[in-house]
């Protein structure tokens, strides 16, 4: 779950914040304060849109036992490339590579709603959401994430904590983080004393170590209301 696109419901289009190759903003200067902008949230249209599409795959799934707590692990990984936004939680990240993806590339978002989808017992991101579907190209992140908090709600739960660790070489995450945290408890409906984010280098080995990708690992304890 990379160009300028919308979504499109029926015959009207609904623009998404636009991911381009061109015109990518230069990465702050190392003595600069970093300058962060927060995506462009979703409008209903495309809220609704996600309701519907998701659907036949929730309702075709498992109803799970109503246990007193469930656990879901999420993990995801991009490619970065030149020349694309880097979105992490929800912020753009100044950097000169970004996410390869269908949708915005945000590596957290997409292992947390996969954690919670798992934790519910239900199809993860990819299936819901699946990348050969022309609707979600582009698409903002908080979309999935604002439609699995609905259903972990649905489901008669809540969270009972998060924690996240963002794996990649550059650039250092310690100046964004506080910023991505406090984006992902809002998107979450959280109290950032329950939501964790950790952030490691791969130590310049493999893919991840070469500044190739990035990869996102979340757990979530779900708790019965």
């Amino acid at each position: 779950m990379a160009t300028a696109s919308s979504l499109f419901l029926g015959s009207s289009p609904v623009s998404t914040a636009p991911r381009t190759r061109t015109g990518l903003a230069a990465p702050s200067p190392p003595s600069a304060r970093p300058s962060l902008r927060l995506r462009q949230r979703s409008s209903p249209a495309v809220a609704a849109a996600v309701q519907a599409e998701h659907q036949p795959a929730v309702a075709a799934a498992t109803k799970p036992p109503a246990l007193p707590f469930r656990v879901g692990h999420g993990f995801d990984l991009h490619r970065l490339e030149p020349d694309l936004p880097l979105i992490i939680g929800g912020i753009n990240i100044p950097h000169d590579r970004g996410c390869e993806a269908h949708s915005d590339g945000d590596v957290l978002l997409h292992c947390v709603v996969d954690a919670i989808l798992g934790a519910l017992g239900l199809p993860d991101i990819g299936q819901i959401f699946p990348d050969s579907d022309p609707r979600w190209k582009g698409a903002d992140s908080s979309v999935f994430m604002r439609e699995a908090v609905k259903l972990m709600h649905e489901a008669g739960y809540e969270l009972g904590n998060l924690d996240a660790t963002l794996i990649l070489q550059k650039p250092k995450i310690s100046p964004f983080k506080e910023t991505i945290r406090s984006n992902l408890c809002e998107l979450l409906g959280a109290d950032p004393s329950v939501v964790n984010l950790k952030a490691k280098t791969h130590e310049k080995v493999d893919s991840l170590g070469e500044n190739r990708s990035i990869a996102a690992h979340t757990v979530v304890l779900l708790m019965r209301k």
